[in-house]
């Protein structure tokens, strides 16, 4: 297996992610009930996200932590949530693709999971 190198990469890790989240029976009524997303609109959104933040693209200027606080404030966001979001993460990473940049994928969803934790639940103290 080789590594992530470009976005084609990234689309194929993140069309096989949502299509394991939506089937998911613990996160994937966020995407299908509290929030009903506009797949055409947010897919997209999460290449030009999962670029930038990997591979120096610059599409990406939306802010992700606001959209999630969002989230929270419709349904509380719970730990374990975050857990089977990482889970899944990682097998769709690892299923595809192994290296440096791979390993970067998995690290950088574990730090943007932990980040946004801590500023859901910070904001309520």
């Amino acid at each position: 297996m080789r590594d992530i190198e470009s976005r084609e990469d990234l689309v194929i890790i993140i069309d096989h992610f949502y299509k394991k989240v939506l089937k998911d029976e613990i996160i994937g009524t966020f995407f299908t009930e509290t929030v009903v997303l506009d797949w055409n609109k947010h897919i997209p959104i999460m290449y030009d996200f999962w670029e930038t933040t990997l591979l120096g693209g610059q599409k990406y200027k939306a802010n992700a932590m606001q959209k999630h606080l969002e989230l929270d404030a419709k349904r509380n966001l719970k730990e374990h949530h975050f857990q089977q979001w990482l889970i899944l993460w990682e097998e769709s990473v690892n299923q595809y693709h192994e290296g440096e940049i791979a390993n970067l994928a998995i690290q950088r969803a574990q730090q943007i999971g932990d980040l946004m934790k801590y500023k859901i639940n910070s904001q309520f103290k």
